[in-house]
């Protein structure tokens, strides 16, 4: 039996690559909340999600892999990149062992289950890893401004494709899982009640006992809400709690570090961060404003950018320290995948000199909810293999050589 169990891995790992090709000819099938939804209150059938996962995680696992292959040669071989495209090596050889398995079987079913948990736990330091392997290339050779566009590129459809597949396997282990349900109205990660004032709170006290930890005191929070769609008491909608939490987070954190870094810790009277929470009929917006100093508006774009951080390095993966205020500076371009993942979006706007305005929008109507995911075809590898575009407009540099030549002189007199 050992013997057996051993030479159907070397054949799964043997044909790997061409299984890998098969499922990268298929696109990913793109799920609403509301399909999620109605699937765990009215379905809920174990054999029929086996029966669509075995397919589906093949499919966006492979898209993402072959999209990997198109990265940076450097890249690709730092030891960091290597244990992630590992990972995904094992995780679609997985999968891949129960294509022939059949929906009927309860020990099939029971196994499938238990190895998505594994798959999960695999995956849990995907993101601080492919970080450090990018600080690894940058590290040993630089990069140009080629490689960060691509790079950049990349990583955005990487995460992207990463949120889904947690969220399918998310769904199934929680339905069809062993382990106790500790939300009991949640259906899998989806809850349909949810409370966005009270994930607000819950991301506010996180974040702030966090700052209390690096700078012995915190901004206090003042919260609004107006409930302009259905007039009831409080704003819920159809939504997956964490991916809020996430997101809110990540604004709480940067809004108050930078009120704590722009008054400093010896003051007393800091300014509040304030919440102003809308469900309108289309959507519902969440705006974060502090009054911690501002960004130029240079620098906001840079701030979705994965290659730029305003805070020091972060210690590696694995590490056993107090968990970072600020670190790879990856916060805030995955919290706009988390909204993006569902049709939002997350925006910045800054008073330089003033403060910040951080705006979220969800989706109010859960079937207008659907997972945005990248597609792997021919047009991706056309767009790694271009050359970054030239600006075809004037630039600073152009004006100070103008007028330092003397080659303006006419124009001086």
């Amino acid at each position: 039996m050992v013997r057996q169990s051993i030479r159907l891995l070397q054949s799964l790992a043997k044909n790997l690559p061409s299984r890998m090709d098969h499922y990268s000819k298929f696109s990913p099938s793109p799920l609403s909340i509301k399909q999620f939804l109605d699937f765990g209150l009215k379905d809920g059938d174990e054999a029929k999600s086996f029966t669509f996962l075995r397919q589906e995680l093949p499919v966006r696992i492979a898209n993402m892999m072959k999209e990997m292959n198109l990265l940076p040669f450097r890249l690709l071989h730092m030891p960091s990149v290597k244990i992630v495209t590992s990972w995904y090596e094992q995780t679609l050889q997985d999968l891949v062992h129960f294509e022939e398995g059949h929906e009927d079987d309860m020990v099939c079913l029971s196994d499938f289950t238990s190895r998505l948990i594994t798959i999960r736990n695999r995956h849990a330091n995907v993101v601080e890893t492919m970080a450090q392997g990018v600080l690894e290339m940058k590290e040993s050779y630089g990069i140009d401004s080629h490689e960060e566009h691509n790079i950049q590129y990349f990583l955005d459809r990487f995460y992207m494709s990463r949120i889904s597949i947690r969220m399918l396997i998310n769904q199934h282990t929680l339905l069809f899982g062993s382990a106790p349900k500790t939300h009991p109205t949640h259906i899998g990660s989806v809850d349909p009640y949810c409370d966005v004032v009270s994930v607000i709170h819950e991301a506010y006290d996180s974040a702030r006992y966090l700052c209390d930890q690096y700078y012995l005191a915190s901004p206090e929070m003042d919260l609004e809400w107006v409930n302009a769609r259905d007039k009831t008491n409080g704003v819920q909608i159809v939504y997956v709690p964490s991916h809020l939490y996430h997101m809110l987070f990540e604004l709480f954190k940067n809004a108050m570090r930078a009120v704590m870094e722009h008054y400093g810790s010896s003051s007393y009277d800091f300014p509040k961060v304030q919440v102003m929470v809308t469900k309108g009929r289309k959507d519902v917006t969440i705006k974060v404003s502090d009054r911690g100093g501002g960004i130029p508006r240079s620098k906001i774009h840079k701030l979705f950018n994965y290659m730029y951080s305003t805070a020091p390095n972060p210690p590696k993966p694995g590490s056993t320290t107090i968990p970072p205020l600020a670190g790879y500076g990856y916060d805030l371009p995955i919290s706009k995948l988390y909204a993006n993942y569902f049709m939002g979006d997350l925006s910045l706007s800054s008073m330089d000199g003033y403060g910040t305005d951080a705006i979220i929008y969800l989706k109010v109507l859960e079937s207008e909810a659907n997972e945005l995911l990248p597609v792997y075809n021919t047009s991706v590898s056309k767009h790694y293999q271009a050359n970054t575009p030239t600006s075809d407009w004037s630039s600073p540099t152009g004006y100070t050589r103008y007028f330092s030549t003397g080659i303006g002189g006419g124009l001086r007199r």
